[in-house]
């Protein structure tokens, strides 16, 4: 049987329009999408409009969380809010570990969010964590997600996220041949028990896209 995986990054955050936002942000390490990410994220929905897609994941930051409940309101489906799909935790981003809003405030935030579901990864994952770290449990995450949800899902997630799972999924693709700018998409395709790339940070539905690929 085939199966479809979609891989979204989020869309623009503010902290990357407005530096100063983080100087006095409450959860400075959980920003919120931009004006111009939240457009970028309304491009996304309408792209993946039509495509069979019968689950959402997506990383429980805010940013996140605000790309996916776009996509879900266009193709009217419920989030599974997944941490195995979060930031990597690097420490040279992140001095402390990041606050991020509670399952309970975003569940009221945006009904979209399946309050029933059990996270593969149970909570945030430990602080720091190492490149290879985020890897393994990036991949591990789309392995799983994909064996017990065997229809065409989608994740969205981050830079990292988006260059783990599909590391975990695609045999043989490194880390630098992933593209993982702003609301891109990733496309695997498994046919025969294998997983092949069919797009690679396809940003063909933005508007307005990244000169410079930012992570941080």
């Amino acid at each position: 049987m085939s199966q479809t995986i979609w891989i979204a990054r989020h869309g623009n955050r503010i902290d990357f329009v407005n530096p100063d936002w983080f100087l006095t942000a409450e959860k400075r390490y959980d920003p919120h999408l931009s004006d111009d990410g939240h457009i970028q994220a309304k491009q996304l929905a309408k792209r993946l409009a039509g495509e069979n897609i019968t689950h959402i994941f997506a990383s429980p930051f805010l940013r996140t969380v605000q790309t996916a409940n776009h996509v879900a309101q266009i193709l009217d489906l419920s989030i599974k809010l997944e941490w195995g799909l979060c930031e990597w935790l690097h420490p040279d981003w992140m001095s402390e570990i990041p606050e991020t809003r509670s399952i309970d405030d975003l569940c009221h935030s945006f009904p979209r969010i399946d309050p029933s579901y059990q996270s593969y990864i149970d909570g945030l994952p430990h602080y720091p964590e190492s490149e290879a770290d985020c890897l393994k449990r990036t991949g591990e995450t789309a392995r799983q997600l994909a064996a017990n949800f065997p229809q065409d899902i989608l994740f969205v997630g981050h830079g990292a996220s988006v260059i783990g799972t599909t590391m975990g999924l695609v045999k043989g693709v490194v880390e630098a041949e992933i593209n993982a700018s702003l609301c891109c998409l990733v496309k695997v395709v498994r046919d025969r028990g294998e997983w092949m790339m069919e797009l690679n940070g396809d940003t063909s539905h933005l508007t307005a896209i990244e000169t410079e690929i930012r992570f941080n």
